[in-house]
């Protein structure tokens, strides 16, 4: 069964809107998967992709009509993310902000818990 949460993770507006966009450009698309796997630099690091299907012991985040979905093994690790879209000189994309994170690198996408 499915578990819908409004608190475990936090979508900023930006993000929101960025999904929101990208969510109508790709077809059968039921929300953002966010994740976490072994690996990079320190021991995490983050995903992301678009899911045109959902697992039973998957945790939804609904922010509006845009669902951010989490696995049932990655969604502990990122209790209490933000999920924000920056979009600099340098470039653009999403970003997680984890509070749990002990160790990050230097581009973000790895993390030690």
């Amino acid at each position: 069964m499915q578990k819908r949460s409004n608190a475990m993770i936090t979508i900023t507006p930006t993000a929101e809107g960025k999904i929101r966009e990208l969510m109508q450009e790709e077809k059968d698309t039921v929300g953002l998967r966010v994740y976490v796997k072994g690996g990079g630099c320190h021991g995490y690091q983050y995903g992301m992709a678009f899911e045109s299907v959902m697992s039973e012991d998957d945790t939804v985040i609904e922010k509006g009509d845009v669902k951010v979905i989490m696995d049932s093994q990655s969604a502990p690790l990122l209790a209490g993310c933000e999920v924000d879209f920056r979009d600099t000189v340098q470039g653009s994309g999403f970003e997680i902000k984890n509070p749990q994170a002990k160790t990050t690198c230097g581009c973000g996408s790895s993390f030690s818990a």
